[in-house]
């Protein structure tokens, strides 16, 4: 028993000063020391109030007590000796224990996706996610601001970890951090991409600040967590997405970041032309030398 009191108490510490840290940062920078600067970088123009960040932050709290009890069974019991969790690391690498964060990732992805949209059926809702949607202009406080039931859910994703891929504990606690740095940055309120982003193959795969704030908007569409491939596939993503993307874009850097893509496209197919016209035309000359 009181190894796991010890345990509670030492990673609910952990958990509630990660997310002070990481969200707090990201709260201070955009939304006090930089919100002059940052502008044009916001989604939607209308502000969050602070009623809203104290209903967010006193969610996100209970969501931490619910997500380490349901690691307990699974870290701390019996159990623990039928999952794939490992203490060595020479078992299986330092290269396998970063590749391991990387698949914890994707397999989070899928999960979250199908989870999601279960919690966005009409007849469980109101139960299950409409608070976590009462922060329609989300803040990176919302990050974890779940109702008992989703934050029950979203705990699941260890264990299902546990039982599927070999796991150290230095890894969790990477792919703990890494998820929640990219859900912040979901939740953000802001889009913060860098310009090139638009136009890499990136953008086509991962999410952005603007998708996830999107499905806080519209509460449809857009399920994914940091992929939008599931969404893709499924056909789920909001057909205004990459036009709000670009809106945002414009925003940020003018219709400049928009109309490049558009003109070195544009570039491309004139020299397709005028390399066609050339062959055409040397082709006539030819054909008129012939005849003469």
């Amino acid at each position: 028993m009181n190894d796991i009191i010890q345990f509670f108490v030492s990673f609910f510490t952990i958990s509630i000063a990660r997310y002070f840290i990481i969200a707090g940062i990201a709260f201070l920078l955009v939304y006090v020391l930089f919100a002059r600067a940052m502008r044009k970088n916001k989604i939607q123009q209308k502000k969050a109030s602070a009623s809203d960040f104290r209903r967010e932050i006193l969610h996100s709290f209970s969501s931490n007590i619910i997500m380490i009890f349901v690691a307990i069974p699974f870290m701390l019991t019996p159990i623990k000796r039928y999952t794939l969790l490992y203490s060595n690391i020479n078992d299986y690498g330092i290269f396998y224990l970063l590749a391991s964060v990387a698949i914890a990732l994707i397999i989070h992805d899928t999960y979250f996706y199908w989870m999601h949209r279960l919690l966005h059926h009409r007849r469980i809702f109101r139960y299950t996610h409409l608070l976590h949607h009462k922060s329609t202009n989300p803040s990176p406080w919302a990050s974890y601001a779940f109702s008992m039931f989703e934050a029950f859910t979203e705990g699941l994703i260890l264990p299902i970890l546990l039982f599927m891929l070999p796991m150290h504990p230095i890894s969790i606690s990477l792919f703990v951090t890494a998820a929640f740095i990219i859900n912040v940055y979901g939740h953000l309120g802001y889009e913060i991409a860098p310009k090139w982003f638009r136009k890499s193959f990136l953008f086509q795969i991962l999410n952005t600040s603007v998708h996830h704030n999107l499905h806080h908007s519209k509460f449809k569409g857009n399920y994914g967590l940091y992929f939008r491939i599931w969404d893709r596939i499924m056909k789920t993503e909001n057909p205004q997405y990459v036009a709000y993307y670009d809106q945002i874009q414009e925003q940020r850097f003018g219709s400049n970041a928009i109309s490049l893509t558009l003109q070195m496209n544009n570039i491309s197919e004139l020299s397709s032309n005028t390399e066609k016209e050339t062959i055409e035309g040397s082709r006539a000359i030819s054909d008129r030398k012939r005849s003469a």
